[in-house]
């Protein structure tokens, strides 16, 4: 059945117009309705509310997904939406709790360490922010003229994620 059942998703989903997500719910949810603890169903309806602007509903389902066991890229996929989610709602200590788990489920995933920065930001954390942009350039692109500067690109990023550091401890 998870193969016919996928295989549905995988035909529900091609056929969505991103501008017109109502078509694409309605045809997701009578498998919600017959699959309500299916981690990749819950993943995509909340997915499908995600980009209709639903976000508080696609929320609940990102929640529910990663409660009963979504995993691999998925898993990885729901982390970054679902932190961006709530970053988009305004939850943004949430999102960064959110964020910082799924880096450590996923270190490498430069996606992830993208969508954290943008939360980061948001959170008022600006420095952190660049100093991860710069960590992610130095550990992730390739490039000959970047190599002899990761060192510093990475001691920079310690340095502004330190500023961050000071300026949210209490003054003595």
């Amino acid at each position: 059945m998870g193969s016919e059942l996928y295989d549905e998703l995988d035909r529900i989903l091609a056929a969505r117009d991103r501008n017109n997500m109502g078509p694409t719910i309605a045809a997701l949810l009578p498998l919600y309705e017959q699959h309500p603890h299916n981690p990749r169903v819950l993943y995509e309806v909340g997915g499908a509310y995600d980009t209709a602007g639903e976000e508080t509903t696609a929320a609940g389902f990102y929640e529910r997904a990663m409660s009963v066991g979504l995993e691999g890229d998925l898993r990885r996929r729901c982390y970054l939406q679902y932190g961006s989610t709530l970053r988009n709602l305004g939850r943004l200590d949430e999102s960064v709790t959110v964020f910082a788990q799924a880096r450590k489920e996923f270190p490498d995933s430069v996606a992830l360490g993208a969508f954290e920065s943008l939360t980061l930001h948001a959170a008022g954390k600006v420095n952190t922010a660049l100093g991860s942009l710069l960590t992610l350039l130095a550990d992730h692109v390739d490039a000959e003229e970047l190599d002899r500067y990761k060192p510093a690109m990475r001691g920079n990023a310690e340095y502004l994620a330190s500023l961050d550091s000071a300026t949210s401890e209490p003054a003595s």
